[in-house]
């Protein structure tokens, strides 16, 4: 019974030590960058950026960059809440966070919902 329980425990705690993977962490990104159909290297994809009171940090290629830091041949310039600004000398690059998706101001401009009845 003994031999029983000691080999339940062990195999419990093997189970806890694997831990859980870290949902929000990006996918690994391939050793191969992408390559478009010319066969020159794709853009960086942006895959998230955080944005708080004391840093800007955003995630480009699976690696974590701020403002300063090198991705490739560029250097990041901006940090903003939908995409990051990459600067190669006088020629700038910009990488959004959502490239199909574009915000757009309501008709109206910023009141428009106050006549409209929507809180």
């Amino acid at each position: 019974m003994a031999v029983v329980c000691a080999s339940c425990l062990s195999m419990a705690q093997a189970a806890i030590a694997q831990g859980m993977p870290d949902p929000t962490r990006p996918p690994s990104i391939v050793s191969e960058p992408e390559r478009n159909q010319d066969g020159a290297a794709a853009l960086p994809q942006v895959q998230s950026i955080l944005i708080s009171p004391t840093r800007r940090v955003a995630t480009i290629d699976g690696r974590t960059v701020r403002v300063g830091d090198m991705v490739g041949d560029a250097r990041v310039a901006r940090i903003l809440e939908n995409e990051v600004v990459l600067s190669r000398g006088q020629e700038r690059q910009v990488l959004k966070l959502f490239p199909g998706i574009e915000k757009q101001r309501a008709p109206g401009g910023k009141n428009a919902r106050a006549g409209s009845g929507v809180p």
